[in-house]
């Protein structure tokens, strides 16, 4: 009965290790599929919460995005808290805009796998400005500065 319990506890461990070397790999993969598209240019920033000065983390509905390539930024995103000058439109509401003509500055961070980027949109109404900070695990944190309004962060994931 000794051996058997003996046996069953070695292959228990031996499962284990296996099914970790496995997500290991798995998360490897990830990260060489975030940083190929960070260093491209080309990856779309899902929104999950939002976060402002005024409210507390609101969860969002999987909808939410900034998609960036090489040349076209492209935000859909939804905003909470003080507004300085609302649109006359109301279906303007939220951070809402495709930008062209825009500055970009790509900062490595201090670990390896972490990328810092600012963003600066030139053709929009008023300059807006986007922080966004990306990890390899595939988690980003992006911060919205609009002149119009009182900044606003959300965090998410990489897609």
């Amino acid at each position: 009965m000794k051996k058997f319990r003996t046996y069953f506890i070695l292959v228990a461990i031996l499962m284990q290790s296996c099914s970790s070397l496995q997500s290991t790999s798995d998360v490897e993969q990830k990260a060489l599929r975030i940083r190929a598209k960070v260093e491209a240019f080309d990856f779309t920033f899902e929104a999950l919460t939002a976060q402002s000065m005024l409210f507390n983390q609101v969860h969002l509905s999987p909808d939410y995005t900034f998609k960036v390539s090489k040349d076209t930024l492209n935000a859909y995103l939804p905003f909470y808290g003080r507004a300085y000058n609302a649109p006359l439109n109301s279906t303007e509401g939220g951070i809402q805009f495709i930008s062209t003509d825009f500055e970009r500055k790509l900062v490595l961070g201090k670990r390896k796998g972490n990328w810092k980027f600012t963003f600066k949109t030139l053709d929009t109404r008023n300059p807006i400005t986007l922080y966004l900070e990306i990890w390899d695990n595939g988690s980003a944190h992006l911060i919205v500065n609009d002149p119009d309004r009182q900044s606003i962060s959300f965090d998410g994931s990489i897609d």
